[in-house]
């Protein structure tokens, strides 16, 4: 109960920030922090803190509320203890496992540990029946082969993602990266490396 209340909390506390002045989805790394709602966010930490004190750390709420909570401690994205995320993750993973939990694991394994290690994750679960159609495997999978080095692989994955996106601002970034692939194979450079993009929230 407590973990389910802590994790709304910490969800809703970033819901201004979650859309531009035109209405578009705003990923997690880009979301303006000043507008996050500071009272849900101490909320939410409070319900946490109560539900890890009465034995409800591990509980697939609790985890997933742990991990919200390590976004909104950061004052910037590049604060995020990715580490600790990754551990939750891990966690979760046992406690509600999931291909979409897997996926996420692997973005937060990325950040922490390198895309090599991510990318074994992300390739477990690629031929998963309940993850066709859903963009974000392809997008996941592209952003760790292109800091790889492996831009035409990363390029096709790219072009998959962006052609299963369901808005537009999502496809625009999507079809940026086919094109910083494109270049950076023709070039033999690392230009196609981007600022790594959450799937959620967590």
């Amino acid at each position: 109960m407590h973990g389910l209340l802590a994790l709304m909390e910490l969800q809703a506390s970033r819901s201004a920030a979650r859309v531009d002045v035109q209405g578009r989805p705003v990923l997690l790394p880009d979301q303006d922090r000043s507008r996050w709602d500071r009272l849900l966010i101490r909320r939410g930490l409070q319900a946490l803190g109560h539900a890890e004190s009465i034995g409800g750390a591990l509980g697939p709420y609790a985890l997933q509320a742990a991990i919200a909570a390590c976004h909104a401690r950061a004052t910037r994205a590049d604060d995020t203890d990715w580490s600790r995320i990754a551990a939750l993750y891990d966690a979760l993973a046992q406690a509600a496992p999931s291909p979409v939990v897997e996926l996420n694991r692997a973005v937060a394994v990325g950040m922490a540990l390198g895309p090599a290690a991510a990318l074994e994750i992300a390739d477990a679960i690629r031929d998963e029946p309940s993850l066709r159609g859903y963009q974000w495997l392809p997008s996941v999978r592209g952003d760790l082969l292109a800091k790889l080095d492996r831009h035409d692989e990363a390029r096709d994955e790219f072009a998959r993602a962006a052609a299963l996106a369901r808005n537009t601002r999502e496809r625009e970034h999507l079809q940026e990266r086919v094109r910083a692939c494109e270049q950076a194979s023709a070039s033999g450079g690392a230009s196609a490396r981007g600022a790594p993009k959450e799937r959620s929230d967590p």
